[in-house]
């Protein structure tokens, strides 16, 4: 018998938002304020996916401590949440897709690496009638980022919903290990961050190439 999935919990940056050249932006605004050399934006798309204090270990001059990676990290931060919407913009049928679903009685819900007010600001401009439940990156409180089940965990519990039904979607190899260690199915995306070549490397077996075609499941 066919699997009907009735809760979806989406990753954000490269599946249900481009958010790259944004993120690209604040990432080399605050190497320049630091008087550190600028990224491509293809190495951004390469450190993502981990949260923004990997990003930023990622992109700061080799040698750099963590004090001053720190204060990076701050430049970033700042410049980000006031930057977030200049270039971003949903993927082409995201829109579309997400309506259908709740249509349908689908319960929506995104976590992600990415900081939690950060998270929460883009869901709340792009998607304030459909994602129910948006949790980004806040260890702090106690919740691990992926691909701890933690933030996914928190998800189902604000939707009032059990795993059963549900599935996890995105683009990445954390998205994969995220699902891993949710105990659901995951559904990696081929219009975002990573190709197939590289989700297949890393176990993944269930790939969608548009957005309409997860209306199908």
């Amino acid at each position: 018998m066919e699997t009907v999935y009735k809760t979806f919990v989406f990753d954000l940056d490269g599946t249900l938002l481009n958010t790259l050249n944004d993120l690209a932006q604040a990432t080399n605004y605050a190497l320049r304020v630091h008087g550190m050399a600028e990224r491509t934006v293809d190495e951004v798309r390469r450190f993502v996916g981990n949260g923004v204090r990997r990003l930023i270990e990622q992109a700061v001059a080799p040698g750099t401590d963590s004090c001053e990676t720190g204060r990076v990290l701050a430049t970033f931060q700042s410049y980000y949440l006031q930057h977030s919407l200049d270039a971003t913009l949903p993927y082409r049928g995201i829109p579309e897709m997400l309506a259908i679903l709740r249509e349908r009685g689908c319960r929506l819900a995104v976590v992600s690496n990415k900081f939690d007010a950060a998270t929460k600001a883009l869901c709340r401009h792009f998607f304030p009638d459909t994602i129910e439940v948006a949790i980004g990156e806040h260890e702090a409180q106690g919740i691990r980022k992926k691909p701890a089940p933690d933030t996914v965990i928190e998800a189902l519990r604000q939707l009032g919903v059990s795993s059963a039904g549900a599935v996890y979607v995105g683009d990445s190899d954390v998205d994969i290990l995220t699902a891993r260690n949710s105990n659901l199915p995951c559904i990696s995306v081929l219009w975002g961050f990573r190709d197939r070549e590289f989700l297949q490397s890393h176990g993944a077996t269930t790939f969608v190439e548009t957005p309409m075609e997860l209306c199908k499941l």
